[in-house]
């Protein structure tokens, strides 16, 4: 039996989708954003951002199955080691989940400068 949930929905869209069966609960998260001036600060408000989702499903960064991150007008050389410094203070330092990163021209809105949504599992108590 398959059951889904669809948590804070917007117009067009819900911040999160929940897959629940028998055994598992899988949560696929909308892109999320954050406010700020500078990549680094926008990065960290969207890590909190996905970190409070995930709490909310009671679910962690360790549960991240799969990220895909969205950087505009990305430069890996400058960018690169801001985001991996960040990631790594929200993901620890091993088994990292899947994940995608993609320099893009623009985003939903011209001022936000990354988007990440993901994908997370537990099993169901």
């Amino acid at each position: 039996m398959l059951k889904k949930e669809y948590l804070h929905p917007n117009e067009g869209f819900s911040q999160v989708v929940v897959i629940e069966t028998e055994t598992t609960k899988t949560f696929h998260i909308s892109g999320q954003i954050g406010e700020g001036n500078d990549l680094e600060t926008q990065t960290i408000a969207t890590f909190n951002n996905l970190k409070k989702l995930l709490k909310e499903c009671n679910s962690s960064f360790e549960d991240v199955v799969k990220m895909n991150t969205y950087i505009v007008n990305f430069n890996p050389e400058i960018d690169l080691p801001i985001y991996r410094k960040i990631r790594k203070k929200f993901l620890g330092n091993e088994n990292y989940p899947a994940s995608t990163l993609v320099g893009v021209t623009v985003l939903g809105d011209r001022n936000w400068l990354i988007e990440i949504d993901a994908v997370a599992i537990i099993e169901k108590k």
